[in-house]
């Protein structure tokens, strides 16, 4: 017989894969590693959620107790005599400052405020304005004081160069207010900062502030 009448040949796969059977302790195994991981997850999720959930309150808390900067405004600000050519031997400036507290849940502990007067940024009078007081939120506190005497360094020339500008129609000054201030917060009190309110003030020929000037928000700073 020829080779191309060979009849064909049949080869055999190779040997199927033997099932391998499990005993009833591994299926519980398994069963036991897959809700530990569930388990795992849903408590991260918890645990996500209650962090993003504290984070938005205490943000929100944070925008409604955060305090806000005392206002402090000068209501009044007067020098008597200004028209006067002798006026410097009884020389006096009369001030009012308004401080308001604008916070809803914030209070101010002031301490040791005191007020410094300035002409062309040279002081020419200061004085205690108030030891201490405590201001509650949404208040307002009216200050008043007289700088006259010891507390007021006015001669003969500065006079002269207060009419000089009296003159021209404006004399302007500088009222700086200074404090040590706590801030309040329910039963929490902050450390001391020092506040500085820096008020420019310009009063006319009749020595009484002008209108551009009357309750005008003055700066405030602290260090």
């Amino acid at each position: 017989m020829s080779t191309s009448q060979q009849l064909p040949t049949h080869h055999q796969g190779g040997p199927k894969p033997i099932k391998r059977k499990h005993s009833a302790s591994y299926y519980v195994h398994r069963v036991s590693e897959s809700l530990s991981t569930r388990i795992s997850k849903i408590l991260c999720g918890i645990f996500l959620t209650l962090l993003f959930v504290t984070g938005i309150a205490a943000f929100i808390s944070w925008l409604s107790l955060r305090p806000h900067r005392p206002r402090i405004y000068i209501s009044s600000f007067s020098i008597p005599g200004l028209d006067q050519s002798n006026g410097f031997e009884n020389a006096e400036i009369r001030f009012n400052v308004t401080a308001r507290n604008a916070n809803r849940a914030v209070g101010y502990y002031y301490d040791s405020v005191e007020a410094f007067v300035y002409y062309r940024d040279q002081a020419i009078g200061s004085t205690p304005l108030v030891d201490s007081f405590y201001q509650e939120p949404k208040n307002t506190t009216i200050l008043y004081k007289v700088l006259k005497g010891a507390t007021l360094d006015v001669n003969n020339d500065r006079w002269k160069e207060f009419r000089n500008d009296r003159a021209l129609g404006t004399v302007v000054f500088r009222l700086d207010v200074t404090a040590m201030i706590r801030f309040k917060v329910s039963t929490w009190d902050s450390k001391h900062h020092r506040m500085h309110a820096n008020c420019d003030v310009a009063v006319g020929r009749d020595g009484s502030i002008l209108a551009t000037s009357k309750n005008k928000r003055c700066p405030v700073y602290f260090t």
